[in-house]
């Protein structure tokens, strides 16, 4: 198993420089990482950064970290990183209506998105941390029958990231009619590999070095 390639190499801090955005590429090229993770307004610096390496994708998250915008505003964030090169969006559920049981907004919103995007891969952030197990469950049917191509635990801006228990409730929701991606306090090689022999085809983090050398970072992300 080559373990870098479930890797979203991921940086979202805000104060994110642009060498630093140059550091997550060249550190992608060097592991050949599944892709990068960023915030939408570098993309298009990242696309031009990995031109020479097409197979290690451009992934941008939408309506981060709250999900709370309007689904006009986030369709917009989306479809404008598309322009710039985003091959894969990561976007976050509007939790509020969620937890106010309007769940056809909430479908609604994921759809949106899917449509805008068009063939580009969908990850969909329900932020596990915020929800019971009932909602997580229902949050992850919303989001496949969306048409979301993975659900994903948690932002890591939270006050908590992945746990075993939620990829498990997780992926009997979706039933496989999505892929999982857990995100969130990954920093060891063990952990990534217990996510990934329970069924988890992307991880989201900032310590994949940390990972493929087999020791534990201290990231927070």
């Amino acid at each position: 198993m080559l373990i870098n390639q479930y890797i979203d190499h991921t940086l979202l801090r805000p104060t994110a420089t642009y060498r630093d955005i140059e550091k997550l590429c060249k550190e992608a090229l060097e592991y050949r990482f599944f892709s990068v993770c960023l915030n939408s307004c570098h993309v298009l610096r990242a696309k031009e950064l990995l031109m020479e390496a097409p197979d290690i994708r451009v992934c941008s998250v939408v309506g981060f970290p709250l999900g709370a915008m309007s689904s006009k505003a986030k369709c917009y964030e989306a479809e404008h990183a598309v322009v710039d090169g985003a091959d894969e969006i990561d976007m976050v559920i509007n939790l509020g209506w969620l937890k106010s049981g309007d769940t056809g907004k909430v479908l609604q919103d994921i759809h949106a998105i899917k449509k805008a995007i068009g063939t580009r891969v969908l990850k969909v952030i329900i932020e596990t941390c915020y929800l019971h197990d009932d909602e997580k469950i229902l949050a992850s049917t919303l989001a496949a029958d969306a048409g979301a191509d993975y659900v994903k635990t948690s932002t890591g801006f939270g006050n908590g990231g992945a746990t075993f228990h939620d990829i498990e409730l997780m992926s009997r929701a979706v039933n496989g009619r999505a892929r999982l991606k857990a995100s969130g306090g990954i920093k060891s090689f063990e952990v990534a590999k217990k996510y990934i022999d329970l069924g988890v085809t992307r991880i989201g983090t900032s310590s994949g070095i940390a990972i493929v050398e087999g020791y534990t970072s201290n990231e927070s992300y």
